[in-house]
């Protein structure tokens, strides 16, 4: 933009609980010539196995978003004034129709290359990264993923369907989306169905960091592996609020005991800084199930960080 970029509006003259709730006060995206990132919601629930509201998602995310501010001590960055950050809304997907509704956000995801370089997408359902990762590699080829979730999301079908929120990357995988050597799931936990679960994971292309690997080994370990993981692949991450325990972000679908606080998420993203950050996702945040907000702020934060992480250092 000339003469810099257009950050968020001055909190010491508009109070933040006034004016048009965009991610982080930021410009709308038809109010910038161009972006460097695109925040984009994506408000579809309907791959959901469990508690629906995550459509709701995007909206809550933005209105906690309000809190945040524009220079980042953890990071040591400006991420609003280092590049052209904006909002570009929520795209109209169809509530009934799964399989349009996953064309649809690929359409529209590709459809803002032209106007943002990358996207930090809110939803919605986890169902949204398959196509997300389809527009992603139809630039950059197969990505590392880099996925934070409670669960693994590499199961095949629920019900005959084979695309749900549970499924993303397994369909991912199979499509070739993703780089099998360096993929990995961080703050896994809970139940699964069989061992043939984790066996089917690693086939795919998955190595994981457990719950318990971080409780046992320590934030610091994790990220050591993560970073060797990913190496110098493009690198997509994906995040589902419920990576976090439930005392962090009640407000989602299928909650988990026994997960990573916020600290500890934020932590494992400033550490990204310097990897080639091509896009991200947060996703599953239902509103319905949230309290004082603990859920959509956890996510604005994780949402700033991401931004954060990919802004350029001098």
């Amino acid at each position: 933009m000339p003469g810099g970029p257009v950050g968020p509006v001055d909190a010491s003259r508009v109070p933040r609980f006034a004016g048009i709730a965009t991610f982080a006060r930021l410009p709308r995206l038809e109010d910038v010539e161009r972006a460097d990132i695109a925040v984009l919601g994506v408000p579809f629930d309907s791959g959901v196995s469990y508690r629906p509201g995550a459509r709701f998602g995007p909206a809550h995310v933005r209105e906690a978003s309000r809190l945040l501010r524009p220079y980042n001590p953890a990071q040591g960055v400006s991420p609003f004034a280092a590049q052209q950050v904006a909002d570009a809304g929520d795209l109209a997907v169809n509530p009934f129709d799964i399989d349009e509704a996953v064309a649809d956000v690929e359409a529209g995801a590709r459809s803002l290359a032209d106007r943002a370089g990358r996207l930090v997408v809110i939803g919605g359902d986890h169902t949204i990264a398959l196509p997300l990762l389809r527009a992603v590699h139809a630039t950059h080829g197969p990505v590392a993923v880099l996925h934070f979730d409670a669960h693994l999301d590499t199961w095949d079908t629920y019900f005959g369907a084979p695309v749900t929120h549970g499924t993303p990357f397994r369909r991912a995988s199979e499509e070739g989306l993703i780089d099998l050597t360096a993929s990995m799931h961080v703050g896994t936990r809970g139940p699964l169905y069989g061992v043939e679960d984790l066996a089917d994971d690693e086939r795919l292309g998955f190595a994981i960091v457990t719950s318990e690997d971080l409780e046992e080994h320590g934030v610091a370990t994790a990220i050591e592996r993560i970073r060797t993981r990913i190496g110098d692949a493009p690198l997509y991450i994906s995040i589902d609020i419920d990576v976090l325990d439930p005392a962090h972000a009640p407000g989602t679908g299928t909650p988990e005991a026994g997960g990573l606080t916020s600290r500890e998420l934020l932590r494992i993203i400033r550490a990204l800084a310097d990897k080639r950050i091509v896009g991200a996702d947060v996703v599953e945040v239902a509103p319905a199930y949230d309290h004082a907000q603990l859920t959509a702020v956890a996510a604005s934060h994780v949402a700033y960080e991401l931004i954060s992480a990919m802004a350029p250092r001098d």
